[in-house]
């Protein structure tokens, strides 16, 4: 037996098939409760749609053509609650035949198999590699003509060129259980593109902690990558969406090892966006902590949020970790941030994100 190891995670880089389904098929609806079936049954009932019920199993099978599937599950979905969806279970199969134990393990919830039929234009973005990064300058408070790193930012590419933003890709990924595929896609797209349009200050790359299983294994690709392009370890600050992160501290804590045994910095992303930060700041100790655009938005006339960001600051300034205001989009949210040590800032006003980047503007506010 090959005693070969993987270069990386086969989680992360295997995508599932996707569901494409033309012809007539049945969609067998097992219901949690006796009268979550009955609604149903009484729904097919007066719309005239072909099924057969099976109460003895609380089992409802509904003749289709595969492309009416989403929407009949959409219509199915709408007329049970939801708590009702999430506990029905459902499975489509091609034909006419019953379901056989090769089928079952592709039985789902409701609200999965609804997900799935909608997943395949994601499917083929990372199948295809349709997957790029913009940039968006960080620069230093003080001078903003002068950037300190790029923040690499996730963007789909469609098969006529125009632009998918991330929030549509990482709910549905959520949802479809590509957050592994799509986490490594845009990792990978970070450095490549960093490289191929030749920027030399340090690179800030966010990363999901849900999508990693096991930092020696999730992650290598990503270090590998960065190794090709000759990328130096210094150079890299990976970011961790603090309102995205794992409850795990110990899973946070291993990962963020991982990345410091490599030589990469690490950065808190969102701070003050979740409810947990001072947590985070003390067991994961980043290098840098970059304050949500949300608390930072309109700083100047509020007074919560001033004195929040003051005793921030404070904090970070005391413990020797380096600051980045995210959001700035108005010359008074500049000169606050500036007056009170912010090391760096980014958002609009300073550049928009952009594939080569933009150059930046002096800010003498």
């Amino acid at each position: 037996m090959s005693q070969t190891v993987s270069k990386s995670c086969e989680r992360c880089q295997n995508l599932p098939e996707k569901l494409e389904l033309e012809g007539p098929g049945r969609l067998f609806l097992w219901l949690p409760l006796g009268h979550s079936y009955g609604k149903l049954v009484r729904q097919l009932g007066d719309s005239g749609r072909e099924h057969q019920a099976m109460p003895e199993d609380r089992c409802v099978a509904v003749r289709l053509e595969g492309a009416q599937l989403s929407a009949f599950v959409a219509d199915v979905m709408g007329a049970l609650t939801g708590e009702e969806s999430r506990a029905t279970r459902a499975l489509f199969v091609e034909g006419e035949g019953a379901p056989g134990l090769g089928d079952f393990p592709r039985v789902g919830s409701l609200p999965q198999l609804f997900t799935i039929t909608r997943s395949g234009w994601l499917v083929d973005m990372l199948a295809e590699k349709r997957v790029t990064s913009h940039y968006q300058p960080i620069v230093h408070a003080k001078d903003t003509r002068q950037v300190y790193a790029y923040e690499a930012l996730l963007r789909g590419i469609e098969r006529d060129g125009a632009l998918v933003f991330p929030g549509k890709m990482l709910t549905l990924a959520r949802d479809a259980d590509l957050l592994f595929q799509l986490d490594l896609a845009a990792r990978l797209s970070a450095v490549r593109e960093a490289a191929r349009l030749g920027l030399k200050v340090p690179l800030f790359i966010n990363f999901t902690p849900t999508a990693i299983y096991d930092p020696a294994f999730c992650l290598r690709s990503t270090v590998a990558a960065i190794s090709e392009v000759g990328i130096p370890p210094s150079h890299v600050v990976f970011e961790i969406i603090e309102s995205d992160h794992t409850p795990d501290a110990n899973h946070l804590k291993s990962l963020i090892a991982y990345y410091r045994q490599a030589g990469f910095r690490v950065a808190l992303d969102d701070l003050g966006a979740g409810y947990s930060s001072l947590n985070l700041i003390h067991q994961l100790r980043p290098d840098i902590m970059k304050l949500d655009m949300e608390l930072i938005r309109g700083i100047h006339q509020d007074s919560y949020k001033a004195s929040i960001t003051e005793k921030l600051l404070e904090l970070a300034q005391k413990l020797g970790i380096l600051t980045v205001a995210e959001g700035i989009e108005t010359p008074e949210e500049l000169r606050w941030v500036r007056e009170h040590g912010v090391d760096f800032v980014q958002g609009y006003l300073i550049a928009r994100p952009a594939s080569p980047p933009v150059s930046v503007t002096p800010h003498y506010y």
